[in-house]
C-alpha cells in the first residue's frame, strides 16, 4: 500500500492550501481515510477523516468550520482542503487508510497505513 501526499507549502495566516493523497496498492474505496498531523513537540493528532464512501465525516475540533475532508474513489484520492489557516495549523501533515466504518472513523488507532507527510507553514 503506497499513500502519497502532496500539497503543502508556506502560506499566510487567513489563507488557503488544498493537500492531496493519492492510494494505490489495495482498493481505495474499502477503506477510510484520515488526515493527521504532528507540530514540533507536539504528538500526532486525527484532523480529519472520512468513511470508505464519503458519507461519514469526522473533524477535530480545533478545525471545524475551517477544514474539509473529501474523497474521490474514482481517482484513488483523498482531499482537505484549509482554509482561514492559523499559525498553530504549522505541521507536517499524514493521510492515512484504515479498515474501520461509521463513527469510528475518529479513533485514529485504527488507521494502519501512512504516507510519507507534506509540511505545511503557516506564517502570522
Amino acid at each position: 500500500v503506497q499513500l502519497q501526499a502532496s500539497g503543502g507549502g508556506l502560506v499566510q495566516a487567513g489563507g488557503s492550501l488544498r493537500l492531496s493523497c493519492a492510494a494505490s496498492g489495495r482498493t481505495f474505496s474499502n477503506y477510510a481515510m484520515g488526515w493527521f498531523r504532528q507540530a514540533p513537540g507536539k504528538e500526532r493528532e486525527l484532523v480529519a477523516a472520512i468513511s470508505r464512501g464519503g458519507g461519514v465525516t469526522y473533524y477535530a475540533d480545533s478545525v471545524k468550520g475551517r477544514l474539509t475532508i473529501s474523497r474521490d474513489n474514482a481517482k484513488n484520492t483523498v482531499y482537505l482542503q484549509m482554509n482561514s489557516l492559523k499559525s498553530e495549523d504549522t505541521a507536517v501533515y499524514y493521510c492515512a487508510s484504515g479498515a474501520t466504518i461509521g463513527l469510528s472513523i475518529a479513533n485514529g488507532a485504527l488507521y494502519d497505513y501512512w504516507g510519507q507527510g507534506t509540511l505545511v507553514t503557516v506564517s502570522s
